[in-house]
């Protein structure tokens, strides 16, 4: 059984969620100890909970701990079982967050299958839908697999109440691939999410991200939506490539101003397109265990987060894989051999 501190290196949720997508897809057990001892709020969190009880189900695991606010946890899987999935997160915790826990396993499956998930679906310190649907499943699709995800309802922090499916039709051999180049690029494109709110809010995000990226109106796009359960707003910005989409997110809040919202989300933009990486700092992340599991590719990057160096310390726990990263500040390139 492999064993893994969960205080190591960040500390967070994605020590455990890389580990039980590997141990499904190796079919190897493991224990994990001082599970997020590196946050706040130690121990599983609803959302953590719902992507063990979901790893649970897809991998007919055996599990101890899987309680709320446990902080050790065993998971020994049988073998994965593909077919019809209902996750519930129970709060607005991340339903991206449990899809990208099973995924890995679902796509090299024996046969199709279907999620719904509900939870949260736009919300901080997450990969929001959008960020899903359009940069990460589309170079997990490079792969082999194919993945389709449909939005039904928003979930924004703190009402939740989202929901969201997703379609998998799996490929038992996964395809290499390199993203180390953008390609050719369109102008960034600024979208105000405004969900049960004052629209006149989506114009002041779109005024001040528009002014710093120097957006035309055509690329200045309001979203207003009362499919949610609770109030909501993101200002998203995309920058589409010929070889990958990114989206860089901000989130409205009390007390913060649609014009501070707008100018985190334009920045973030700007340092990317200011560099000559292919992808951005949380894409990176998200590519490391589906790369793995391929045997193989790379990609250049803006920044190595801690996160992404945690996250390659517990993938090397489960797969032969080395990685390895070379480049300058600005530019980083992650081989996986």
């Amino acid at each position: 059984m492999i064993v893994i501190d969960g205080s190591f290196g960040e500390g967070g949720g994605q020590i455990l969620r890389t580990a039980l997508s590997l141990s499904m897809v190796t079919g190897k057990a493991f224990r994990i100890d001082k599970i997020r001892a590196g946050r706040e709020k130690s121990g599983l969190l609803r959302q953590h909970l719902a992507a063990v009880l979901a790893a649970k189900e897809v991998g007919q695991a055996d599990v101890e701990g899987a309680t709320l606010s446990s902080t050790s946890l065993s998971f020994k899987p049988k073998s994965i079982q593909a077919g019809e999935y209902h996750f519930v997160v129970g709060t607005a915790g991340s339903g991206t967050l449990v899809l990208q826990t099973v995924l890995p396993a679902l796509m090299i499956a024996h046969a199709p299958s279907r999620l719904v998930i509900e939870g949260g679906t736009h919300n901080m310190a997450a990969p929001p839908f959008d960020f899903v649907q359009m940069c990460f499943l589309p170079l997990i699709e490079r792969m082999g697999p194919k993945v389709r995800v449909s939005l039904e309802r928003y979930g924004f922090y703190p009402a939740g109440g989202g929901r969201f499916t997703v379609e998998i039709e799996p490929m038992s051999k996964l395809a290499s691939i390199s993203i180390e180049e953008r390609g050719e690029s369109a102008a960034p494109v600024v979208h105000a999410l405004v969900s049960n709110l004052n629209p006149k809010i989506a114009l002041r995000e779109l005024e001040t991200a528009g002014k710093l990226l120097g957006c035309e109106d055509g690329q200045l796009r309001t979203l207003q939506t009362k499919n949610s359960t609770g109030p909501g707003n993101a200002v998203m910005v995309e920058v589409a490539s010929s070889n990958v989409t990114e989206i860089f997110t901000a989130f409205g809040k009390l007390g913060v101003s649609a014009e501070k919202v707008a100018r985190d989300a334009a920045e973030q933009a700007q340092q990317y397109l200011a560099s000559n990486a292919a992808v951005g700092e949380h894409l990176a992340d998200q590519l490391l265990l589906p790369m793995a599991l391929c045997g193989g590719g790379s990609f250049t990057t803006t920044h190595i987060s801690q996160h992404a160096e945690t996250n390659m310390d517990v993938i090397a726990r489960f797969l032969p894989v080395k990685f390895s990263v070379t480049g300058s500040d600005g530019c980083k390139r992650i081989t996986v051999n």
